[in-house]
């Protein structure tokens, strides 16, 4: 976990991004995840992502995944970004199964969302998924990506509490 120093800015509205306790990451992640079993069970890949409003507890969107390049997390920033103004997304959290990749990591970062929640690494999904056809993974982690940045997102992850059941929605499925 790579804490953020900095003291989190109010918005317009006065709402300051709220530190996020062990038992908050830990509840949305599980959330997450609920909605990867639920898009899973549509067929599509098995990743959830949503965003927290500042004060870590309300769910403001949630997303699966779409397809191939329509990711969970990228379309809920592109979703969020049309919807809510950048200072308050800067306050706000984006929670998502797995770590995001290079291209959901970049379109977080110019979506304005100021904190990032994962479950397990994308090197974890990797071995998961080896080089599968319909998800062939990159192993670049999202503080590489992020770091080349003018600003600094926080970054929360992997969380070992939920690694082992995010984990178990993918075992099965990329042996298609």
């Amino acid at each position: 976990m790579v804490p953020n120093t900095e003291a989190p800015a109010p918005t317009e509205s006065g709402e300051a991004r709220q530190p996020l306790t062990p038992a908050r990451v830990e509840r949305a992640l599980r959330h997450a995840n609920a909605v990867a079993a639920r898009v899973k069970a549509q067929g599509r890949h098995p990743f959830g992502a949503v965003l927290l409003a500042p004060d870590g507890e309300t769910v403001l969107m949630e997303q699966g995944n779409v397809d191939t390049v329509n990711h969970a997390e990228s379309t809920l920033a592109r979703a969020a970004a049309a919807r809510y103004d950048a200072d308050y997304l800067w306050q706000c959290t984006l929670v998502t199964t797995v770590e995001p990749c290079a291209m959901c990591a970049g379109t977080q970062y110019w979506a304005h969302i100021g904190r990032l929640v994962y479950g397990m690494t994308e090197r974890r999904l990797l071995e998961l998924t080896g080089n599968h056809g319909e998800n062939p993974t990159m192993d670049l982690p999202c503080r590489t990506v992020l770091a080349a940045g003018q600003k600094s997102i926080e970054v929360i992850g992997p969380v070992p509490a939920v690694e082992d059941d995010i984990a178990a929605l993918h075992r099965d499925f990329w042996k298609k």
